[in-house]
């Protein structure tokens, strides 16, 4: 959803109720607006404006990173081969990858079904998810197929922000000082 200073205290991370113009003119639709996903934009929402395109292209694009990198990393190794570090160095360095990696991937793959209930810990992470950056890579390649990444839980945000806000303005329609006199004149009667 997009941020917004106004958000109420109470709304979930990220759904924003209603975005404004700097007037005070409405700038989009009242209502909650749709979080957007790195690469598809809200494209998401309808699966509209080559939503199918997008997610073939960052299932290449990921590939292809990943690929570029093992090249790079193998450049790397080939280096320590040369310094002539020995092969427990070596070892630890693959190690240490392959860890990372694993690593990556299972938080990344976790990122896209729920936010972290520790961000303090998701940001101790990040050395780690950056070391093994081929693992969020190759999760980002494997949740293309199914879907744009992320879609599943910012769908989810989406529909129960708009769910809550038809219930706020289902009980806010009408005048509620009008409601008021009316109760009072019933009573009057009486």
């Amino acid at each position: 959803m997009s941020e917004n200073s106004e958000t109420p205290d109470d709304t979930a991370p990220g759904t924003a109720e209603s975005a404004t113009a700097p007037d005070g003119a409405t700038a989009t639709a009242p209502g909650p607006q749709p979080e957007p996903i790195r690469f598809f934009g809200t494209t998401w929402v309808a699966h509209d404006g080559h939503y199918g395109l997008r997610r073939v292209g960052v299932a290449v694009g990921s590939l292809a990173a990943a690929a570029a990198s093992c090249f790079v990393l193998r450049f790397a190794y080939q280096g320590l081969e040369i310094a002539d570090v020995g092969s427990f160095v070596g070892i630890l360095v693959v190690l240490m990858f392959a860890v990372c990696s694993a690593i990556a991937f299972r938080k990344t793959w976790e990122g896209f079904s729920g936010r972290p209930a520790d961000p303090a810990r998701e940001d101790n992470l990040r050395g780690l998810k950056t070391i093994g950056f081929i693992g969020g890579l190759l999760a980002y390649f494997i949740r293309t197929f199914s879907e744009a990444p992320g879609e599943k839980l910012r769908r989810a945000e989406y529909e129960a922000a708009q769910v809550r806000y038809a219930k706020r303005r289902s009980a806010r329609t009408g005048n509620p000082a009008a409601r008021k006199t009316a109760r009072a004149k019933k009573a009057r009667r009486k």
